[in-house]
């Protein structure tokens, strides 16, 4: 069965009409944001077609069916105001989110670009909280033009499989803090086959156990982080697996921070078969001395780095870059295993601090 829902009232009307279980099997196509929001909770099978979000307005899907699946039709764009976001909102347990061919959701992000992004300048929207979410699933969206971040991940048994975020106009157009996925305060994230063209963290984990980013490819932004760690109610980030994926002309390839004086632990971290292109500054970069103003240069030790097993990591580094910085407090960086590092290009780094045994610089 297949209706156009207008509303709550033409739902009830519908509800009166036909058996319960008949109205919960239904597919519901919305093509505004108010329709989705007040009747995304009665449809196991919701399309949003075109839907024209307007401005200062969330598309707020949370009160979603358990295992109701969603779909994006056509375009989805946003007005635009000057506020914090976020522009679409997911919560729920079993649902899957995922696209018809063609469709694309697009935040139209030059509007707010200034080269500032959430550091001053106008007031930018983030794109995505996927918060809340439970044995659920994200797949083949293809985004684009987020005004800031992009996805922020909160939940347990969160899949985002083979999603394309496409912000590389950014690159000339002042596009800034434009990170692919923030994941955070999760149990189980898997993110596989991801394709990033942006300005910031392809990935960035600030909390969580049990995080997964595989086979992705990222270009032009900040690399593949765990970080920063520190200065939230969470501060631990323990088990990540990060392999076959590829980081191209970044600022970084993998990259661990810490923030200088914060407390937490970062555990069980795994990097292999990572391929590294035209990295600008550093290769790998583990530091214990971040500040978003600029590291400090003087490690501490408050969130030490443990049990990392780095297990090919190959490519090159700009002429300019390093391969590979290091810069832990005493005795903070330990049980660490390292090899099948081979990184061509660069200079050789002269700064690096408290080295683990089974590392090198």
């Amino acid at each position: 069965m297949h209706f156009q829902l207008l509303g709550l009232a033409a739902l009830g009307s519908l509800a009166a009409a036909a058996p319960a279980d008949l109205v919960e099997r239904a597919s519901c196509t919305f093509t505004s944001a108010a329709q989705a929001a007040a009747g995304v909770q009665s449809c196991s099978n919701v399309i949003l077609r075109n839907i024209q979000v307007p401005a200062g307005q969330t598309l707020d899907l949370t009160k979603a069916k358990k295992g109701a699946t969603i779909t994006f039709e056509g375009t989805t764009t946003f007005g635009y105001k000057e506020w914090t976001g976020p522009l679409i909102r997911f919560a729920g347990t079993g649902i899957t989110v995922t696209q018809a061919p063609g469709a694309v959701i697009d935040g139209q992000g030059m509007r707010w670009w200034d080269t500032k992004g959430t550091n001053g300048g106008k007031k930018k929207p983030k794109f995505i909280y996927a918060h809340k979410l439970y044995s659920s699933t994200i797949k083949g969206l293809h985004i684009k033009n987020s005004p800031v971040q992009v996805f922020s991940v909160q939940g347990n048994e969160v899949h985002l499989n083979d999603i394309t975020i496409d912000n590389s106009a950014g690159d000339k157009q002042g596009g800034h803090n434009t990170d692919a996925f923030d994941v955070n305060d999760s149990n189980g994230v898997y993110i596989v086959g991801a394709n990033v063209k942006n300005q910031d963290d392809c990935l960035a984990i600030n909390s969580g156990t049990n995080i997964h980013f595989n086979r992705g490819t990222c270009s032009g932004g900040h690399g593949i982080s765990i970080g920063s760690v520190g200065g939230r109610s969470n501060n631990v980030v323990k088990d990540v697996f990060i392999s076959d994926s590829t980081v191209v002309d970044s600022d970084n390839g993998i990259r661990i921070k810490t923030i200088s004086g914060a407390t937490g632990s970062v555990s069980g971290i795994h990097y292999g078969n990572i391929i590294l292109k035209n990295i600008k500054k550093n290769g790998i970069v583990i530091q214990q001395d971040y500040l978003n103003g600029g590291p400090t240069g003087k490690p501490t030790t408050g969130v030490p780095i443990t049990n990392v097993n780095v297990n090919g990591v190959t490519g090159s580094v700009a002429g300019s870059a390093t391969p590979v910085y290091l810069l832990c407090g005493k005795g903070s960086c330990s049980n660490w295993t390292w090899k099948g590092v081979n990184i061509s290009g660069g200079k050789k780094s002269s700064k690096c601090q408290n080295v683990p045994s089974g590392a090198s610089c």
